[in-house]
């Protein structure tokens, strides 16, 4: 009778070349996403001396491009907001560098500390503000690169519960 227990692996599995996947050149999945911002941040040789705070408006940097995605470094002061938006037909990751970040949807407000990280798809309608005293940076990877960020006129409601979240 034949078990889980009966598979054995002769050998090294990792000597058989057409059982490797290849090494991708450029993220393709969310995880991958998810990787290259965590990989940003993580250098902050590669972001940090770039960063500037505007008291009139939110800052932003195109960091990086690649095949289909794009990777920008934001700054907020305190107050700062991006309104409720959408970004069109790009997924996103957003990960927060430094201080803290409030998330509004439909469903509630979700504090985003350092290191947190937001996965979204197309059509996800949220507004992120800076609520804190204190300025924060955030980085956002689009795929595709953004070509759209519909505004929508309601806001979400501040009071919805508080969820923290952190790396």
């Amino acid at each position: 009778m034949n078990s889980d227990s009966d598979l054995q692996i002769a050998g090294d599995i990792l000597e058989v070349p057409h059982l490797l996947q290849a090494p991708r050149e450029h993220p393709a999945t969310v995880a991958d996403f998810v990787g290259l911002a965590r990989a940003v941040a993580a250098d902050r040789s590669q972001w940090e001396h770039l960063v500037q705070y505007d008291a009139t408006s939110r800052w932003y940097h195109r960091l990086r491009t690649g095949p289909g995605y794009e990777v920008w470094l934001l700054s907020w002061v305190p107050g700062q907001g991006s309104g409720l938006h959408d970004h069109g037909g790009s997924s996103g990751v957003l990960t927060v560098l430094d201080g803290q970040l409030t998330e509004r949807t439909e469903r509630g407000t979700r504090a985003l500390r350092a290191g947190s990280q937001r996965v979204f798809a197309p059509g996800y309608v949220h507004e992120v503000v800076n609520d804190s005293l204190e300025p924060a940076v955030s980085l956002h990877v689009y795929y595709p690169g953004l070509t759209e960020m519909p505004m929508h006129a309601a806001r979400c409601a501040p009071s919805a519960a508080v969820t923290a979240e952190s790396h």
